[in-house]
């Protein structure tokens, strides 16, 4: 009998095969079929959660001598708690794509390329060794691929999958040298005995293990996008909504931070937290400076989202491993609300994304604006009470506590996110109707409406313990985690300090606006980095081919095949110069020789 936890593969796997390859053209049906399976996973996952089973006997994969590897499953309370995670967003994801992409003509290959995408990140979630997790990690590629490129008629969204596809390319090779050093230095990649054999190394090894550990990292790099690997996210959001909402809650870019946690021992035991824990911090702010410029609904959240993990990749660099899963935890739930809440606008508007031409919503989608505004928009911004506000005073603490420089930089972060997000609302949900697709704007069905009112109980609930509980590895327990803060810690009055002033900056600057009053070039351009990359790129890629054009017409087409030939053609045309038919050459040719073997004898004597 098959252990009930390969399910959670086989499913999403099943789904995936049956509607990309033999159900494509049925598309309602191929939805249904999806929407089930991850239904059945997420039941799993309950399941499973609440009686913690010894993992399933793993399959043998490779059996040489100096390496086994096996396909296995690790169970315990941080990957069943992430499955929870996992399922219940993407849960809900599907079933709000069943009214979304109601009038699509390509439903089959949408909802197949979402039952791949959960199939790989379950197979990420649930990998107890590097190697298996690199292969899932390698079809969340592919899959992201599929979904961000699914309107790939338009060059913009063909262009952003290729995107996201080759920019974590870059990042996956580190990972992938960084997973053959641990190899090479532990003799191990599988994650149970990774601790100790790592505790056991000698201490002059702590060089490389550092170095181990930081290309580890750049795997996160790509699929978290931070900096320099943070291109390609905005740029997914070219792909349907509801996959920005699957791939910016709980699964892709989240599946960089979880997988820092499972390899805590190795940031822990080396010194590549500074460099992560500086990384996530230079990103938070980097992308919080951007989003203030923004006026794409979506971008502004992705911005958001690269602001956020920013967060967790600092507390994960802190040691603050915990803080940063409940992190992770929470930005699930209401990141998922604000992607699925913005799509109800952008599908009652229309499609149209730019905040400038909406306004006036908040009476005519009291509903998605009370989810959107009330809870997820409450608990990004860190209103207190909310599942947010609990899981970011757990980073700012950690930081307070270890690095006072990262710390003024992620309170300083707490200010603007809450300045755009209430320029966000301010713009698209009051004031006067700033376009035609605004003013017929009315609210989205219940199929629509019921993922947004569940999301929103949990961005208000899901870190109280009546909630909480089962997910203990997921929500740390002390007190300075749910934003009490150590006694005489100013972390809480400095982080309410900095709500205040931001709602009420952006409340301020930008009510009753018709246009934004800011302009500030470096912010709306991104820092001018797309820019450069793409110089970067085309003159590296220009010089290249130049370079191997020279070498192909000079060398291997001038001296080796050329040459040859012309070698070739001379030494023929020799040839047939002397053999012309006069018997008066033959005769000279013939006297020459004979002179010359007369000259060679005598020579000799």
């Amino acid at each position: 009998m098959i252990d009930l936890a390969w399910f959670l593969l086989l499913l999403p796997l099943t789904s995936a095969v049956l509607g990309g390859v033999f159900l494509r053209r049925w598309g309602a049906l191929v939805g249904l079929i999806s929407v089930a399976s991850v239904f059945a996973t997420l039941g799993i996952s309950i399941q499973l959660l609440r009686s913690l089973p010894a993992a399933p006997e793993p399959v043998t994969w490779i059996d040489v001598p100096g390496l086994k590897l096996q396909f296995g499953l690790i169970l315990d309370r941080l990957s069943i708690g992430m499955m929870f995670v996992v399922t219940l967003v993407g849960a809900l994801v599907h079933f709000f794509s069943l009214g979304y992409m109601a009038d699509d003509d390509a439903r089959g290959r949408y909802f197949a390329g979402l039952s791949l995408f959960m199939f790989s990140m379950t197979g990420i979630v649930l990998a107890d060794n590097f190697a298996m997790m690199f292969i899932f990690w390698e079809l969340v590629g592919v899959s992201s691929y599929i979904l961000i490129g699914h309107y790939f008629a338009k060059d913009s969204a063909a262009e952003a999958a290729k995107k996201a596809f080759l920019t974590n390319r870059i990042g996956d090779f580190g990972f992938m040298i960084g997973i053959l050093m641990v190899w090479g230095l532990t003799g191990t990649i599988a994650f149970g005995p990774l601790g100790e054999a790592v505790k056991g190394l000698d201490p002059g090894a702590r060089g490389f293990l550092t170095v181990a550990a930081l290309l580890v990292f750049c795997g996160a790099v790509g699929k978290s996008a931070q900096l320099p690997l943070h291109v390609w996210l905005p740029d997914a959001m070219e792909g349907p909504t509801p996959v920005s909402a699957l791939i910016h809650a709980a699964t892709m870019v989240a599946a960089g931070v979880y997988m820092l946690v499972r390899s805590e021992v190795l940031i822990a035991l080396s010194d590549a937290g500074q460099v992560i824990a500086w990384i996530g911090g230079i990103t938070a702010a980097f992308a919080a400076l951007v989003a203030v410029q923004q006026d794409d609904i979506k971008r502004v959240l992705a911005y958001s989202t690269l602001s956020q993990l920013g967060y967790m990749v600092m507390a994960v660099g802190l040691h603050a491993f915990d803080a940063a899963m409940f992190h992770l935890y929470t930005h699930a739930f209401f990141k998922a609300l604000l992607f699925l809440g913005a799509g109800a606008v952008i599908h009652a508007c229309h499609h149209e994304q730019d905040i400038w031409r909406m306004g006036g919503l908040s009476k005519r989608m009291t509903v998605t604006f009370a989810t959107f505004v009330l809870a997820g928009t409450a608990a990004l911004i860190a209103v207190p009470g909310t599942s947010g506000f609990a899981s970011k005073e757990a980073i700012l603490e950690a930081a307070y506590q270890h690095n006072q420089t990262l710390f003024w930089i992620a309170a300083a972060v707490a200010f603007l996110t809450p300045f755009y997000m209430t320029r966000l609302v301010v713009v698209a949900f009051f004031g006067k109707e700033r376009s035609e697709d605004a003013g017929h704007a009315h609210e989205v069905g219940i199929g629509m409406l019921l993922p947004l009112v569940i999301l929103a109980g949990l961005a208000w609930t899901s870190h109280l313990p009546f909630v909480a509980k089962p997910l203990m590895a997921l929500v740390p327990h002390h007190d300075g985690a749910h934003g009490h803060g150590e006694h005489g810690s100013p972390v809480g009055l400095i982080s309410l300090v900095a709500l205040g002033t931001g709602v009420l900056a952006g409340a301020l600057l930008y009510w009753n606006k018709e246009r934004d009053p800011l302009k500030i070039a470096l912010l709306r351009h991104k820092f001018w980095v797309d820019e450069v990359y793409h110089v970067l790129v085309k003159a590296t890629h220009d010089l290249t081919g130049h370079v191997l054009y020279a070498i192909d017409q000079l060398i291997l087409g001038g001296v080796l095949v050329s040459g040859g030939v012309k070698l070739v053609e001379n030494f023929g045309n020799l040839l047939r110069r002397v053999q012309s038919g006069s018997l008066q050459t033959y005769g000279f040719v013939m006297g020459a020789g004979v002179l010359v073997l007369l000259a060679v004898i005598l020579m000799g004597n």
